[in-house]
C-alpha cells in the first residue's frame, strides 16, 4: 500500500481483515501489491492538475454574509476568482489605510 499523508487514519489489522475479505470476493476490485503500485504510482501523477501558476494565490480563510457567499456560488464554477475580481474592482476605487 502507499505511504498515507499524517493525519490519515488506517484501519487496524483486526478491522482490515473483513475489508480484505470483501475486496477478495469482488471480482471487480482490485488492491495492487507494494510492486504494482510503484509501477502505477508515477504514471498516476505525470500531468496531474493545472499547470502551475506564475504567480500563486495565498490561502487564507475569510468569513463572508451568507446571502453574499450564497450569490457567488450560485454563479457557478470559479465563484473564488470572481470574489478576487469583485475585491479588486473595490480596491481601485478606494483608498485603505
Amino acid at each position: 500500500m502507499p505511504k498515507l499523508k499524517p493525519g490519515n487514519l488506517s484501519p487496524t489489522p483486526a478491522e482490515d481483515v473483513p475489508i480484505r475479505k470483501q475486496i477478495e470476493a469482488d471480482s471487480d476490485t482490485w488492491c495492487p501489491t507494494d510492486e504494482e503500485w510503484e509501477r502505477i504510482k508515477p504514471a498516476v501523477r505525470v500531468g496531474a492538475g493545472r499547470p502551475k501558476a506564475e504567480t500563486t494565490k495565498e490561502r487564507i480563510t475569510i468569513r463572508l454574509s451568507p446571502d453574499v457567499l450564497e450569490k457567488f456560488r450560485a454563479s457557478g464554477a470559479g465563484w473564488q476568482t470572481r470574489i478576487d475580481a469583485a475585491l479588486r474592482d473595490w480596491l481601485r476605487t478606494h483608498r485603505l489605510g
